[in-house]
């Protein structure tokens, strides 16, 4: 079984850009899509904390997305939910190249 064969989920993945310019001559930011339809798999933590400089977070959902290029500056939109990313650990397979994503989302309210 490959690693590819458990992404049996999807999820697009969101980046701020600067947005039109309105009337007045401001920028009025916005979101668009980064990654769309991406394959990736989430799964409910044991532990839902995780510690963002000096401040511990509570997040709903770990994802895994294959190694692509993503950030904590980004969000997620999974099933119809949007997702803000905690944080992004990259994971290596047995040599030293990074392998996948694991990424620490929380629903926006």
């Amino acid at each position: 079984m490959s690693y590819t064969s458990l992404l049996i989920n999807t999820a697009t993945t969101q980046r701020k850009h600067p947005g039109a310019i309105d009337a007045y001559g401001t920028p009025a930011p916005g979101w668009a899509n980064e990654l769309v339809n991406e394959p990736c798999r989430y799964s409910e933590p044991k532990n839902n904390e995780i510690k963002v400089g000096a401040e511990v977070l509570i997040y709903d959902l770990d994802l895994f997305m294959l190694d692509v290029d993503v950030t904590v500056q980004d969000r997620v939109i999974l099933n119809g939910d949007t997702y803000e990313i905690l944080g992004v650990k990259s994971r290596q397979d047995s040599s030293t190249v990074s392998h996948h994503k694991e990424l620490a989302i929380r629903v926006v309210k």
